[in-house]
């Protein structure tokens, strides 16, 4: 906090890489510069936060990811049936985020104006994304194939850790369910008595508590009562394209800035360069094969039911310049083609039959280049 018990704001601004400080008057929505641009603090410590994790809570789930010295991102995680290792609350009330800041969001595809709030937040402390699940069923939407692989999302994580401070930010999630009827003035109460986190980060446009009620000012006003820091980061904005560049309309909420929506968006017209640009890495696909549903294989060609996929995959097509990954060493060039029941994997190289036979391989991983439909 600022001295005198003023809020702090503080806007990362992408292009100049600075940290600007501004007092706040609520009422009146004016800003008074208080210091002169000077550089984004260091980096915070790095301190692990270690616990046991006994607990047993329905409402919360912690997904960890071990922190690796950079060039040491592995290419792949274990998906099995998409478990992950949960970590909860303790019943003596001591919660998994404890001390670290958290991101609050969506956190879909994990694009690059996500990765910039886990930047903050490792700026700040161990970084955490705050996400709710299960708003789906609460609220009556349609299910819908989720950007990142759920058994993926360790090793997207994983690879920002040279952008957070050397750390892997971790990812922890509430039923939404339990959150739903919050006022904001509660929900921020919530993160501070319960969690007990030391501070949070939100996009400007980031709205919370029930039927979004508060906003990114209110935020700042309701961690200060509650002695958390508060950091508001501007939006990363798309500068290559317009919503106009979409065949499909774009979320009126959105004024260019990277999105989810545009992710998907870019998925259904085949644009991979395009989805390479918000997501910040190339779309990787990941299918399952199940005792139902088998790949096959040929010298040349590996085929998949489109039951197996596990995310999103772009629009019917032909797909030039993409990898198949066979395991953490063997990386095979490929094309890809999509049709309405199947994925097929078509490549120069003479030994997938055997490779497959031999390892007995469950899932594809499939890395998209820049090439579109």
């Amino acid at each position: 906090m600022l001295g005198g018990g003023v809020s702090r704001i503080s806007h990362h601004f992408r292009d100049c890489d600075l940290h600007f400080h501004f007092r706040l008057t609520y009422s009146a929505f004016q800003t008074f510069h208080l210091s002169s641009p000077r550089p984004m603090k260091r980096c915070w410590g790095g301190i692990a936060i270690t616990g046991k994790h006994n607990g047993v809570s329905s409402n919360y789930r912690c997904f960890g990811t071990p922190s690796k010295s950079p060039g040491e991102i592995p290419l792949l995680f274990d998906c099995f049936s998409q478990q992950e290792d949960e970590r909860e609350i303790l019943s003596n009330g001591t919660s998994a985020v404890a001390g670290g800041v958290v991101a609050l969001g969506k956190f879909d595809a994990l694009h690059i104006g996500h990765r910039e709030l886990a930047i903050q937040a490792s700026r700040a402390g161990p970084p955490f994304l705050l996400s709710f699940v299960g708003m789906a069923k609460v609220l009556g939407w349609q299910p819908r194939a989720p950007i990142v692989a759920k058994c993926d999302r360790k090793r997207v994580l994983s690879s920002w850790v040279s952008y957070c401070c050397n750390m892997v930010p971790e990812e922890f999630q509430i039923e939404f369910s339990s959150m739903r009827h919050l006022s904001p003035r509660q929900f921020v109460e919530k993160l501070s008595k319960e969690l007990r986190v030391r501070g949070v980060v939100a996009g400007e446009n980031y709205r919370f508590g029930y039927k979004a009620a508060g906003d990114a000012l209110e935020l700042v006003k309701l961690c200060e009562e509650h002695g958390m820091e508060a950091y508001i980061i501007k939006s990363v904005m798309d500068k290559n394209r317009c919503s106009a560049d979409m065949n499909s309309g774009t979320n009126s909420k959105e004024r260019g800035q990277v999105s989810s929506t545009r992710v998907r968006e870019a998925l259904a017209v085949g644009d991979m360069r395009y989805v390479s640009e918000l997501l910040g890495r190339p779309h990787r696909l990941i299918l399952m094969a199940t005792d139902h549903e088998r790949f096959s294989t040929g010298q040349y060609k590996v085929s998949a039911p489109r039951s197996c996929l596990l995310n999103l995959a772009p629009k019917e097509g032909l797909y030039e310049k993409c990898s198949l990954f066979l395991d953490q060493e063997n990386v095979v060039q490929c094309r890809v083609v999509i049709d309405s029941k199947f994925v097929h994997i078509e490549t120069d190289y003479g030994g997938l039959s055997d490779i497959f036979g031999t390892q007995n391989l469950q899932f594809l991983h499939i890395e998209f280049g820049d090439s579109s439909t």
